[in-house]
């Protein structure tokens, strides 16, 4: 039998396992992230933010069903879109060096596709059922 994980919920988990590390571990999600956990004691505090945040999006979509879920992907979409930006932006202006910039856009790209790739294969799926609906 083969399982197929639905890539929201796979996104919908990543969010919630990189939001437990950076709520609760900051300093070893930041070294994750190759930042310089040291560098500022404000770092921790923005962390433990943005951990808290991906905590909440990650459940809630996970929660969520139909169109209210597909708002939440299309949310996320928009997250990610942003944190790919201030990778790069950060790579730019010096407040990341390059590689760091480059390996932080990654995970925001992945995450674009995947949301991406939900909302085609959901409406993919709608468009088959309610033709199938139709004749019969």
């Amino acid at each position: 039998m083969r399982v197929s994980l639905d890539p929201v919920v796979g996104l919908s988990l990543g969010r919630i396992g990189v939001g437990v590390l950076a709520l609760t571990r900051p300093e070893e999600a930041a070294r994750r992230f190759r930042l310089a956990p040291g560098a500022s004691a404000q770092l921790t505090y923005m962390t433990r933010l943005f951990g808290s945040r991906e905590i909440a999006l990650g459940v809630i979509t996970l929660l969520a069903t139909g169109k209210t879920r597909r708002r939440l992907v299309v949310a996320g979409i928009g997250i990610d879109v942003a944190d790919g930006y201030a990778a790069l932006m950060g790579a730019k202006d010096g407040s990341l060096d390059t590689t760091t910039g480059a390996v932080l856009t990654g995970p925001a790209v992945g995450g674009v596709l995947a949301g991406v790739g939900s909302l085609r294969r959901t409406r993919r799926r709608e468009k088959e059922s309610s033709s199938q609906e139709s004749r019969h």
